[in-house]
């Protein structure tokens, strides 16, 4: 079974910026659901239908992603997503072993959020967490693309 091990990371500095190897506009929209996580996706130039189950303590969780026609997936955010999408430039910058840092720059609804994730092989496995980074928010459920989708940042500065 496929499987998402991610830690993600509110930015406290734009440091970053600067070692950006690449970017990608990404449009995304989530299906109503309940229990798990249904995903369209236009990556650039690139179609892809996602489903994501229940984060575990250890953030593990299962993800299924499967390519799609980029129309399929327009026809799929129009109607079955209806307000319920995110947009954003995804930012890659280059970590140790392999690894990859994911900076998301929202933008709509959700301007004015930066979050970096990164994506480990196993749960425990030790990484460096840059300078750049700033708090911890891989289990606040508000910081989620699905949960953006539903209630994006721009509205939380009018609530207590």
């Amino acid at each position: 079974m496929a499987q998402e091990i991610e830690r993600k990371y509110l930015l406290k500095s734009d440091s970053w910026r600067e070692l950006v190897t690449r970017s990608v506009p990404i449009t995304q929209g989530y299906f109503p659901s309940s229990g798990v996580t249904v995903r369209a996706r236009i990556s650039g130039d690139e179609g892809f239908l996602t489903i994501k189950g229940k984060c575990s303590d250890n953030l593990v969780r299962s993800e299924f992603e499967y390519r799609v026609p980029v129309e399929d997936v327009r026809s799929m955010l129009e109607e079955f997503c209806g307000t319920r999408v995110v947009e954003k430039i995804r930012h890659y910058v280059p970590a140790e072993n392999g690894l990859v840092w994911e900076i998301d720059e929202y933008l709509g609804l959700n301007k004015g959020l930066f979050t970096a994730e990164i994506e480990l092989p196993y749960p425990d496995m030790q990484y460096t967490v840059p300078d750049w980074t700033g708090e911890d928010v891989s289990m606040v459920p508000r910081y989620s693309n699905g949960a953006l989708s539903k209630h994006p940042y721009s509205l939380w500065e009018n609530e207590i």
